[in-house]
């Protein structure tokens, strides 16, 4: 009985803030960061790759959606944010699950930074997987992330 209690111990420490109840839940983040919306690099342009469109609600309470459209011919992706940690006042840490309830889900962290009306996603790495993104660079590309701004 010891061991489990020390097991759920060790696990409640390893989760984020915001998931044990010790920070602001992901939906007070969001608002604080102004994160609900149409995010684009050019709004009045079509979505595409190099123009993603993201659109970030909240249908129900305690559930955020993120939408990624890249275009037409491209599939949409979908992020459902499990936990957010404010890590300064410009910068978002968030998990989130890519895909949730397909077979092909994936949890993913995210870093964001969020300044005036834009935002760049940071670092992007899968659990158990390669970053994805550091330090703002698409390592796959070696280029920058897109810098979206807030469409109204």
């Amino acid at each position: 009985m010891r061991i489990v209690a020390v097991l759920l111990a060790s696990f409640a420490a390893a989760l984020p803030a915001s998931a044990t109840g010790e920070g602001p839940p992901p939906e007070q983040l969001f608002l604080e960061f102004g994160l609900f919306g149409t995010w684009a690099s050019h709004c009045a342009a079509a979505a595409s790759p190099a123009n993603p469109h993201v659109m970030i609600s909240q249908p129900t309470p305690g559930l955020i959606l993120e939408e990624h459209h890249l275009g037409p011919d491209y599939a949409l992706n979908r992020y459902s944010v499990l936990s957010a940690e404010r890590l300064s006042k410009t910068r978002l840490s968030v998990v989130v699950l890519l895909h949730p309830g397909a077979e092909d889900q994936e949890r993913q962290k995210l870093i964001f930074v969020i300044h005036g009306h834009t935002r760049r996603t940071m670092f992007n790495q899968a659990d158990g997987g390669a970053v994805r993104v550091k330090d703002g660079i698409a390592l796959a590309r070696g280029s920058k992330t897109p810098l979206l701004h807030k469409c109204e």
